[in-house]
């Protein structure tokens, strides 16, 4: 899987549970919130003004390592 900026968060939890520690080192309780199912890494990059590049880089580093 390649994490895109138009995956869905609960995706990513969903294949990837150890993902959560990413969400969780921003501050980011993504595992508890209804709003996984809905958004995306970008809207939730835009929303919280993190840089996608990065977040896109830490997903991706963990995918290709398990």
């Amino acid at each position: 899987m390649k994490v895109t900026k138009k995956t869905p968060i609960s995706e990513i939890l969903r294949k990837y549970p150890e993902s959560n520690r990413i969400l969780k080192s921003y501050g980011l309780g993504c595992f508890k919130c209804l709003g996984s199912n809905f958004e995306d890494l970008e809207s939730i990059a835009k929303f919280n003004n993190f840089d996608l590049d990065v977040l896109l880089k830490e997903f991706n580093d963990l995918v290709n390592n398990n």
